[in-house]
């Protein structure tokens, strides 16, 4: 081949380089634009909600929200007991399926994850997670409500629980997945039982991702209003018995902005914007969580 020829397929190449540089560039500056403005579009939308929420919340919050009773139409008062309501059916759900949660994790990571009762748990793990809120409900509201012919606390903290372990599962087995096996068989050389192994050297690595699920799981039971509806109900005074109808944020927040009354609508938004806030505090704790080094 002489050397014009080379030259002149070099310089054919290097046109084709550059179409097809320029081509790949269009495309990825295409795909970059929709991209910002897809999240534009979506920022946009969440700083006018949390505007709306922080205006509209801030002007009904008084101290009287924190430490009165619901009212009844027209009437002074503020959402004492349901915010006491929420807080103690979320922290017993919390402490009930947490533990299982972690437990059935565990297992499905570091005992038989190959297994046909590994396979099934995740199977029904995975349905759990998609299932809409309200089924849990209208499933503890079949189970418990209908049996013990009443609404009850009881009830809203087994339809918590029921959306707090799938969760919890998920992050525990993904998590200690993330472990490296190299410190698992370091361990089994030094003789470590595998208990040991588990607790010492596994959950600890992981910790910081399984406390992180943990805190998501209660940000989304927080604001869960369709099981509590089905199983807690409401109640308009205090109280601290779980085999009663038990009053609670989200549900009361609903009853309270599909009203015609001025009242309970201010103190609807005063509880979006006090449950609004205590989710984007759990979120940045998990975020801080993720962040730290174990």
């Amino acid at each position: 081949m002489s050397t014009s020829e080379i030259f002149i397929r070099d310089a054919a190449l290097a046109q084709v380089r550059e179409q097809r540089y320029a081509q790949r560039k269009l495309v990825n500056q295409t795909a970059l634009m929709l991209s910002l403005m897809a999240m534009a579009f979506g920022l946009f939308w969440l700083f006018w909600i949390l505007f709306e929420t922080v205006r509209l919340g801030i002007s009904g919050l008084t101290l009287s929200v924190l430490t009165e009773m619901t009212p009844a139409p027209n009437d002074d008062g503020g959402l004492a007991n349901a915010i006491y309501g929420s807080f103690l059916m979320v922290c017993l759900a919390t402490f009930v399926g947490t533990p299982i949660g972690v437990m059935a994790g565990i297992y499905l990571a570091e005992f038989e994850p190959k297994s046909w009762l590994a396979g099934t748990t995740r199977f029904v793990n995975d349905i759990l997670l998609s299932a809409p809120s309200i089924v849990i409900g209208l499933f503890v509201y079949a189970i418990v409500v209908t049996r013990f012919k009443t609404f009850s606390g009881y009830a809203g903290i087994a339809a918590l629980t029921l959306i707090v372990i799938p969760v919890v599962i998920r992050t525990t087995e993904n998590m200690l997945q993330l472990v490296p096996p190299g410190l698992r068989e370091a361990a089994y050389a030094l003789g470590a039982p595998k208990w040991k192994v588990i607790l010492s050297i596994t959950m600890r690595s992981a910790r910081a991702g399984v406390v992180t699920g943990i805190l998501l799981a209660v940000a989304r039971i927080a604001g869960e209003t369709a099981p509590l509806l089905f199983t807690a109900l409401s109640n308009q005074f205090w109280t601290s018995n779980l085999g009663e109808p038990m009053a609670s944020l989200p549900v009361t927040i609903f009853k309270f902005a599909m009203s015609p009354y001025e009242n309970w609508q201010r103190l609807a938004w005063a509880g979006v914007f006090l449950i609004t806030l205590a989710v984007l505090a759990l979120n940045v704790l998990a975020r801080v969580l993720t962040r730290t080094k174990v």
